[in-house]
């Protein structure tokens, strides 16, 4: 299902830019599986105090995100996508689209939807600390959100957001990883906690988070 939506995200971005002239430049589009290792999430409590958990196991199969309807618990997931290497995304490639395909596993509100907002960081470290929770400290270097916002409807679905901005962002900032802080929107909302599938079994290439690119 992801490489069928890659391949047809693919020859979107090869219409938009003319299949028809033999002067443009080809297009290459790879996928890429969000690193396991990495990949996790930070919950502040009221209190505040911070948890962090990081690192897919047999145990820890998906990554949160949102505020928790009862206890007020805030969770921000990170997604670590890897751009170098075999399967990356040259340092001189520029970006024709980018999307982000998460599986969502279970939604938790109060309201009729989750609005989630897409944070572009670059974590000093590959591992979690407290303060990359913090948006003040780990400062945002650009952001999407998921329209229309998360609800009952996607659960045991594919979401696919477009996050081409980011990527063009992080190209243009020579970063060599895709590293993102997943969280609800701000303003007034009703609290929910969204679960992002992070799967390390066999069914990882199907569900797991995907980054799909496609450059010059």
């Amino acid at each position: 299902m992801k490489r069928l939506l890659a391949a047809t995200l693919f020859c979107i971005a090869i219409t938009l830019a003319g299949c028809g002239d033999d002067s443009i430049r080809p297009t290459f589009t790879t996928d890429i599986l969000s690193d396991p290792a990495v990949d996790g999430y930070i919950a502040k409590t009221t209190l505040p105090t911070y948890f962090i958990t990081q690192g897919m196991s047999p145990g820890v199969q998906s990554v949160f995100a949102g505020v928790d309807p009862v206890s007020g618990t805030e969770y921000r997931a990170f997604l670590h996508f890897p751009l170098g290497g075999p399967g990356g995304v040259p340092g001189s490639a520029i970006i024709a689209s980018a999307y982000l395909d998460l599986y969502i596993d279970s939604i938790d509100t109060l309201g009729s939807s989750i609005p989630i907002r897409i944070e572009l960081v670059d974590l000093p470290s590959t591992t979690l600390v407290a303060s990359d929770y913090e948006r003040a400290i780990l400062l945002p270097l650009d952001f999407v959100t998921i329209s229309p916002p998360i609800n009952s409807a996607d659960v045991g679905n594919h979401v696919i957001v477009d996050v081409t901005r980011l990527m063009a962002t992080a190209q243009h900032l020579g970063l060599p990883d895709f590293q993102l802080r997943i969280l609800e929107d701000f303003g007034f909302v009703s609290p929910g906690v969204v679960e992002i599938n992070d799967t390390t079994g066999a069914s990882r290439g199907l569900l797991a988070p995907l980054l799909s690119v496609t450059y010059f």
